[in-house]
């Protein structure tokens, strides 16, 4: 009987015992493997995409170099070689590797696409860009120039049309994530993003009801407007006689409508040191794992103007300076960027014989010494009720049939 129970026992077994180093092993590689999978995983980078529309070649190199300029690079690092810009096509291409604050991370990858010309023919180019799975990480640039501000409010309107033209294209699919992605930017009320809070948190974000004038246009993309090239404010003073009034008046008109579109506003120059890089990064959801980049409004410095997102209000227009009509402005922009009922399908031949103030609504007139020409056709007649022809009045074009003796601006 004690036999038997020595025999019914169970007999020791050193399968575990000539397996260990086996399985130690297995052990050991599935460790690597998910290491590995780890960090191939953080490699993957966040892919932005950001339109830059307007501005010639040259004008959008400075722009992005001016988008670089944060980046004081180290020695080793400015040996590196910049990626090619590719923008003397219609749709122009670059990117950029967006650094952590020590240099040494890459963030994200800002795809950058750069068009120059507003005409319709070309929302084909932009239009595939603008999948449901890239509305949400693309934001787009209306690029204007300082060279001509008298001219910024026709290329605003015609930009504002060339976007209205393409987002009215799209698929249901990609227009449902436009719309929620509008929705989303118009619950960031009040620059909570902006204004010292933690850009990444959702907790602190604030809404509030949305106030006159904002928000009536969503363009189912966030846009930021960039003046380029302050250092050119003072030419305008001493050679075509800008005021303090006038430097106003372009400052209270493009917040009033920009404010329509949710759109930030920002001066640049590549001589002096702004917040470009942090717009145009916090916008897009990049923000730095070491140092938190805050967002201070300006509307006073005038070569370092800066008006973020859902920052503005009618109120806060209207101090600037007295006696601007910003509730008449803001709703007669509405009829400027009104597209024409052929804008879903331009054609050269389209019957717009019973409006004639609509025969080319995507026409512009920035001319500047270096564009004017003879030859170019003039600008069609307003729609009634437009508020473009007050700023083109306020601020006329010193280059377009200018007389022997050029009044003063503003009189």
């Amino acid at each position: 009987m004690y036999g038997s129970n020595i025999r019914n026992r169970p007999r020791p077994s050193n399968i575990g015992l000539s397996h260990r180093p086996q399985n130690k092993s297995l052990q050991d590689q599935n460790i690597w493997s998910s290491l590995l999978d780890s960090v191939a995983t953080s490699k993957k980078l966040p892919e932005k995409n950001l339109i830059v529309l307007g501005g010639n070649p040259e004008h959008q190199r400075e722009f992005l170099e001016t988008l670089e300029s944060d980046s004081s690079r180290r020695p080793h690092d400015r040996r590196r070689k910049k990626p090619p810009i590719a923008n003397d096509v219609a749709l122009g291409y670059t990117y950029q590797n967006v650094l952590d604050a020590d240099h040494d991370d890459i963030l994200a990858r800002l795809s950058v696409y750069l068009l120059s010309e507003s005409s319709p023919s070309f929302s084909a180019l932009v239009k595939p860009l603008l999948a449901p799975k890239t509305v949400s990480e693309t934001l787009v640039v209306i690029l204007l120039d300082w060279a001509e501000p008298w001219s910024w409010a026709r290329q605003v309107r015609d930009w504002v049309r060339f976007l209205k033209g393409i987002i009215i294209d799209l698929d249901n699919h990609c227009k449902i994530t436009a719309e929620e992605t509008m929705k989303e930017w118009q619950q960031k009320k009040r620059g909570a993003l902006y204004e010292g809070g933690p850009a990444a948190s959702t907790e602190n974000t604030v809404n509030l009801p949305l106030g006159q004038g904002e928000w009536d246009e969503p363009l189912g993309l966030p846009i930021c407007v960039a003046c380029h090239g302050t250092e050119k404010i003072e030419a305008l003073e001493k050679d075509h006689g800008w005021r303090e009034e006038d430097f106003d008046f372009a400052l209270q008109y493009l917040r009033t409508v920009l404010l329509k579109h949710g759109s930030s506003l920002i001066y640049t120059s590549l001589s002096v040191p702004n917040s470009l890089p942090t717009l145009i990064h916090s916008s897009l959801g990049i923000h730095s794992l070491l140092k938190r980049q805050t967002l201070k409004h300006n509307v006073i410095d005038r070569e370092k103007v800066l008006v973020p997102p859902n920052w503005d209000s009618w109120g806060k227009i209207r101090v600037l300076r007295e006696g601007f009509d910003v509730e008449g402005i803001s709703t007669g922009w509405n009829i400027d960027t009104e597209l024409p009922l052929s804008s879903k399908e331009p054609s050269p031949s389209a019957d717009l014989s019973t409006n004639t103030s609509l025969t080319d609504p995507f026409a512009t007139t920035n001319e500047s010494p270096a564009s004017a020409h003879p030859t170019q056709r003039p600008p069609s007649p307003p729609l009634p009720g437009s508020v473009l022809p007050i700023y083109e009045t306020t601020l006329p074009n010193p280059y377009k049939d200018r007389p022997s003796t050029y009044p003063p601006i503003g009189t």
